[in-house]
């Protein structure tokens, strides 16, 4: 999976800050990450003008998941820590219901499966 961390101009990412972003992000999202093409992290202050408040970071995710349209989620909090896990939290939620969705929806196909191979035609009886 690879990640991409995005912030504002009033959030400074540092490497301490970025391993920290990568770290709980990987090990909320680690057993999706096989079918995660890209993960963008975009964090944000949404009031730096007020210079502090209650749940004015922003996290907004949005992945890239391998044969489906991209999916995105946001959560604010005080801090960036809170942003990162909340948005974390909400998108494994996101991505375990669309596969649940995808299975059921599979499950209940009665046209044949295109992965599947084609059947191999019977021999015709002569006589």
């Amino acid at each position: 999976m690879q990640m991409q961390i995005n912030s504002d101009r009033n959030i400074e990412v540092d490497e301490a800050l970025h391993a920290v972003i990568s770290d709980s992000v990987e090990n909320a999202l680690g057993r999706f990450s096989e079918g995660i093409t890209l993960l963008e992290v975009h964090l944000s202050d949404q009031n730096s003008d007020k210079k502090g408040g209650h749940d004015d970071i922003r996290c907004l995710l949005e992945a890239r998941l391998e044969g489906h349209q991209p999916i995105a989620v946001a959560h604010r909090a005080a801090d960036v820590d809170l942003a990162v896990e909340g948005a974390t939290a909400r998108l494994t939620k996101l991505i375990k219901h669309s596969r649940e969705r995808l299975r059921e929806q599979q499950s209940q196909r009665t046209d044949p499966d295109p992965s599947a191979p084609e059947p191999e035609p019977e021999p015709e009886d002569e006589g």
